[in-house]
């Protein structure tokens, strides 16, 4: 099967869809892969390093999209490379669709793409394995970036996250103990820091103790909980996941405004729409904004600051479901991995998504109905 690896165009995303490694896997199983010039720039992998394996390098983002039956990016398509999208053509991206504009999810069904969201993949215990790896790095990176934004020259209040001798370390708070969260834990409590952790799951709450012991608090998000501790946070990090779904609220702007001055949110959940109300997407070109004298992070793809690093856990896991697809075509691929099935945002022109269904009002089919060519019940 054709597959296109297409360059990133949002800003600073400077991860590509797979490493070279995994394009020679595809090429030895007879696959060919066609992948935009630069498109590993930001990954530290040049275009010879891809002709090396068997690509063939192709010199516009026309090209590129047009050439391959699986089309591969990162970051959503923008508003010009959803026209470049080709009829019954199938992409794999982080595509977010509760969160996006509904003239992409239009596209989609006009066009009769099938859209796979490498945030809703599955596995067989129901984990999202292609989000994992993602969600690991971001929980690490959002220390040392609350780190410079707490510094004086970062705007922030001059605070050290674990403090010294006579000096009480910050306090900082982290919202949801999934993989990201758990990740943001570890890093602070590696720097000695005053953690508190919110989850809805007292299963995970436990889980979260079993692993850092009683250096860590824990809290179900009651609201009296959270007015009780967000005015003393230092640093607040959003990093709540709704599977397939839109981030709730769980920080509303009353409760921002009591915020020390000079604190930080980082709000990894922004890519799902953002768990703080007065959170809104930034980019790597321009990270922060102030609102209510509280610094906001909220870049939605945060791993792409690490994209060599980020380019290699990304296409370890994406790898076995590309192949799945291109070898067997897309339906026995869904048929045979009901994971990678949950993948499936649309097919056929049908969107096969419920939580995107309800978002836009639009009917959900079940992908199981529409590869047997059934009726929905």
């Amino acid at each position: 099967m054709d597959i296109s690896i297409a360059a990133e165009e949002y800003h600073y995303e400077n991860r590509v869809a797979l490493t070279p490694a995994a394009v020679k896997s595809l090429f030895r199983f007879g696959h060919n892969v066609f992948i935009e010039t630069g498109a590993g720039k930001g990954a530290g992998f040049s275009d010879d390093m891809f002709r090396d394996v068997g690509a063939r390098i192709v010199f516009s983002k026309d090209e590129a999209f047009m050439r391959g039956k699986i089309l591969l990016k990162i970051f959503p398509p923008t508003a010009e490379e959803y026209k470049l999208l080709t009829e019954n053509q199938i992409i794999f991206s982080f595509l977010h669709l509760v969160a996006a504009h509904k003239e992409g999810l239009d596209t989609l069904l006009a066009k009769k793409i099938t859209a796979v969201g490498l945030e809703v993949i599955e596995d067989q215990s129901g984990r999202l394995p292609v989000l994992t790896p993602m969600s690991e790095l971001a929980g690490q990176m959002s220390l040392p970036i609350a780190s410079y934004y707490l510094s004086n020259i970062g705007g922030g209040r001059g605070v050290l996250l674990g403090g010294a001798a006579g000096i009480p370390p910050a306090t900082v708070i982290v919202l949801g103990a999934g993989t990201a969260g758990l990740n943001a834990v570890r890093a602070a409590n590696g720097l000695g820091c005053h953690v508190i952790l919110f989850d809805t799951s007292l299963d995970r709450l436990r889980y979260a103790n079993d692993i850092f012991g009683r250096q860590l608090v824990t809290y179900l998000p009651f609201r009296y909980n959270l007015e009780k501790v967000i005015p003393i946070a230092d640093v607040v990090i959003g990093a709540i996941l709704i599977h397939g779904a839109e981030t709730p609220k769980l920080i509303p702007e009353e409760l921002v405004r009591k915020m020390k001055p000079g604190s930080v949110i980082i709000d990894i959940s922004i890519d799902q729409g953002g768990c703080v109300e007065t959170s809104r997407p930034t980019n790597w070109a321009t990270p922060c904004y102030t609102m209510h004298e509280v610094t906001h992070f909220c870049v939605p793809n945060m791993p792409s600051n690490v994209g060599r690093t980020a380019t290699y856990a990304l296409a370890n896991a994406v790898l076995p479901f590309i192949r799945m697809v291109a070898d067997n075509g897309p339906e026995k691929a869904f048929a045979d991995d009901v994971g990678l099935a949950k993948g499936v945002y649309t097919f056929d022109g049908h969107v096969t998504n419920e939580p995107v269904g309800k978002r836009f009002d639009v009917k959900t089919r079940k992908l199981a109905d529409l590869l047997k060519g059934g009726k929905t019940a």
